[in-house]
């Protein structure tokens, strides 16, 4: 079967959308690291909608920063791939041209530096997850014991980390007498950009004063709030969009209709106009973040670990079991919404039912297993933030310990029928040690929030969080997670 490329794109013209712009004599001022799906089918996917408004000197370079797999899919297709949006009245095609070029770090890391040193380059912008940022989520303090860092430091032309590659990039550029760029987070992490630039001026501060001090003075790192929905694309999708387009297409990714990015409008050199095309330029985006980190984000991680436990692989079918989308109503309703402030003019009650419907959304084969990834690095943000507010407010916060018992289980790596559970997260092995070392679900939750990396020095001394966390578990361990939902919820 031919591949989609510059020369097959004709042949889906029918099917499909197609960029409109030259996209040969389009020159590129973006970098991006972490060139996963999310942001092909999210940053890219706005930036493409702007080259087709007639906006040049944006296209993308992106940097794979760990296996050479987005390069392998994307090189023989010229860069271009197909967004297959999915929602309850079917899909549409869209082929996007926007990524000009795909580089891998390891294989060549002085090549990704000097394009990130050159003045074209305008913004560089990130998704790499959380634990991309080599940070203590509890403190935010950039980890100097991380391997990468500690690599980077020591081999700083020649760096592993997207920290490393951005201060390096930034060093040559101030002594060469470039212009800086903007910094661009769009990962989830509340404050995403004031995170970013605490970690690099902590890391350039390893290098030498001078160096931090320039990209202080000289550099911006703007905070984003990103939202669409974007499962893993699998075999499976793949074959069905090669039957519909004629073409083969390795690079492809799924997303819902719905997409949402806010961004705070800081930044030391040119930019896109993406408000053009339906982003929101603001001074602050605090407010949006939160909103979507506690509500969106805390409830996709509740739902996703309750919803393995009891056996669902997929997020729509959790929305279906009856006491799981109680549970996400009552979560969204009694424990969430009463930590947020709301925008003026914002309807919060038509966006959690969005949310929900976006959740149920039966196009998305949005897998359980790939949101509880990495929940020691997320659920600070996601649950913890909202936890801290109930607490001081003396609020409801007992399904917000039923979340942390249901990771706890999940982290101890046996679901509910005691099978193994393949945990991804960089704390997996440490996690599951104390779990396996204690013999009661209290002694269990004890000694899991002592763990400082994810719970800081707060919560391990809260008998009542000790308390009604230890009861959740107990209740999952003896009845599972639906016979104890549904003895509470109905």
């Amino acid at each position: 079967m031919q591949r989609l490329n510059n020369q097959t794109l004709a042949n889906v013209t029918g099917v499909a959308s197609t960029p409109g712009y030259d996209r040969a004599n389009s020159k590129a001022g973006i970098v991006h690291l972490g060139i996963g799906a999310f942001h092909r089918a999210h940053q890219a996917w706005y930036t493409e909608a702007l080259l087709n408004k007639g906006a040049s000197g944006w296209q993308i370079i992106g940097a794979s920063l760990r296996s050479p797999t987005v390069k392998d899919q994307l090189a023989e297709q010229d860069g271009l791939y197909t967004i297959v949006e999915r929602g309850p009245e079917g899909e549409k095609f869209q082929v996007v041209g926007a990524v000009k070029d795909v580089l891998v770090g390891p294989e060549s890391p002085a090549e990704l530096l000097a394009v990130m040193a050159d003045a074209q380059v305008k913004i560089v912008s990130l998704t790499v997850t959380e634990k991309g940022y080599c940070h203590d989520p509890a403190s935010g303090n950039l980890n100097l014991s991380n391997a990468d860092i500690k690599h980077d430091l020591a081999n700083p032309g020649s760096p592993k980390s997207a920290i490393g590659f951005i201060v390096a990039a930034l060093d040559a550029r101030r002594q060469a007498g470039v212009d800086s760029f903007t910094v661009l987070s769009c990962d989830n992490l509340p404050n995403n950009g004031e995170v970013l630039e605490k970690v690099t001026l902590q890391y350039a501060g390893q290098v030498s004063d001078e160096l931090a001090a320039w990209i202080r003075a000289n550099t911006t790192f703007p905070c984003t709030m990103i939202d669409r929905i974007v499962p893993a694309t699998t075999d499976a999708d793949r074959q069905e969009l090669e039957g519909k387009l004629g073409l083969r297409d390795e690079g492809m990714v799924l997303a819902e209709p719905f997409s949402q990015w806010v961004i705070e409008d800081k930044f030391c050199s040119d930019r896109p106009a993406w408000e053009d095309v339906g982003a929101l330029l603001v001074d602050d985006v605090h407010v949006y973040e939160i909103m979507k980190l506690r509500l969106l984000n805390g409830s996709h991680s509740l739902l996703a670990y309750c919803g393995y436990l009891a056996g669902f692989d997929y997020v729509s079918e959790v929305m279906r079991e009856p006491v799981l989308a109680k549970l996400c109503q009552y979560f969204m309703d009694r424990e969430v919404s009463e930590t947020l402030t709301v925008p003026a003019g914002f309807d919060m009650e038509h966006y959690k039912v969005e949310l929900r419907e976006r959740f149920a959304n039966p196009g998305l084969k949005h897998r359980t297993w790939q949101i509880a990834m990495d929940g020691s690095q997320k659920i600070p943000q996601r649950w913890l933030q909202t936890l801290q507010a109930q607490l001081e407010g003396e609020g409801n916060l007992d399904l917000l310990c039923l979340a942390l018992a249901a990771w706890i289980r999940y982290v101890s790596g046996v679901d509910e029928k005691g099978e193994a559970i393949d945990v991804q997260d960089p704390l997996a092995s440490d996690l599951k040690a104390l779990c396996d070392a204690s013999d009661t679900p209290e002694a269990t939750v004890r000694a899991v929030l002592n763990v400082k990396e994810v719970f800081g020095e707060s919560l391990a001394g809260n008998e009542k969080v000790l308390a009604a966390t230890t009861q959740w578990l107990t209740r999952i361990n003896e009845q599972g997670v639906l016979a104890a939902l549904k003895a509470e919820l109905t």
